[in-house]
């Protein structure tokens, strides 16, 4: 019976050109829905987040447009609705096994660990685990941590990447978890803590939109390989996959692509016109130029 089922899911296809969902399937719920979830955070610039219009704006906000545009033609639903859902570090896989959301937009990285749970699409972006601290306090490389109150973003790769640190170099560093990244540069900020360890993307942007953006350093030192960010999903949906990676083919061929990138990274941003001045490294290059949702650093190369 699944055999005859699949011959003839497989014969419709060929025959319309259209995608057919499998029961349950997040293609079979935004069919029965006509609606969208887009999981969304607040304060990721420039990748996601709340601009000065309280709207959701950002790299991968303008990525995820994409792909819902070519959702909408791929299943001929030109009037399917959008819907911005915040989530944070801490909720967004929830969140996404809970159907609240069915696609992460934001700066999630892609590694074997979080393969156990999720889906993640073809690579959106490429980043590592730096560190952010005071200008005055002089901290350049991961020895000058030794002793240090350090904290990152509960959740997040980057915490992991600060505990294996800390533990191999013997850093005898006390790390102190945050709710999000808005919280652990609030504690940097305050003094609370000596240095914050996160995407060295996330940090510049932060920093950039910092009252006193000439009082904090990133780091020379990483603390990780280059690691990709994808976009999100649910894990096992091969059908939603499929036309996700498909989207984002076309669009890393496209121009739109580069102009995006432009936009976010390389020009003045919302909502104080900051301009991150962070031009797209080779590896991205290469991830653009051959789509791939590979955690090996030298996929990449």
């Amino acid at each position: 019976m699944k055999l005859l089922l699949a011959s003839i899911l497989a014969a419709s296809t060929l025959l319309t050109g259209k995608v057919l969902a499998e029961p349950n399937s997040t293609i079979a719920k935004i069919r029965e829905l006509g609606e969208i979830n887009l999981g969304v955070r607040e304060q990721t610039v420039p990748f996601s987040y709340l601009d000065d219009r309280q709207e959701y704006v950002g790299y991968s906000v303008d990525i995820c447009k994409a792909v819902v545009d070519h959702i909408k033609r791929e299943l001929a639903l030109p009037t399917l609705k959008v819907n911005m859902r915040p989530v944070s570090a801490a909720t967004r896989i929830p969140l996404l096994a809970n159907g609240t959301i069915d696609l992460e937009c934001a700066s999630t990285t892609n590694n074997a660990d979080r393969q156990k749970q999720v889906a993640f699409s073809n690579t959106i972006f490429l980043t590592s685990s730096y560190f952010a601290s005071k200008r005055s306090n002089n901290l350049t490389e991961i020895s000058d941590l030794k002793g240090k109150i350090i904290t990152s973003a509960s959740g997040t790769s980057n915490l992991v990447s600060l505990l294996t640190a800390n533990k191999s170099m013997h850093l005898e560093a006390r790390i102190v978890p945050a709710k999000d990244v808005s919280e652990s540069f609030l504690m940097l900020s305050t003094g609370r803590v000596d240095a914050y360890v996160m995407d060295d993307i996330v940090l510049a942007g932060q920093i950039a939109t910092a009252p006193q953006p000439e009082d904090f350093i990133i780091s020379k030192d990483t603390l990780s390989p280059p690691e990709p960010y994808g976009l999100v999903m649910r894990k096992g949906d091969t059908e939603f996959k499929k036309i996700v990676d498909e989207a984002l083919v076309a669009y890393f061929s496209s121009d739109q692509a580069v102009t995006n990138y432009k936009k976010w990274f390389e020009q003045p941003i919302p909502p104080n016109g900051v301009n991150l001045n962070f031009a797209m490294g080779q590896n991205l290059k290469n991830a653009y130029a051959h789509p791939t949702d590979s955690i090996d650093p030298s996929a990449y190369k």
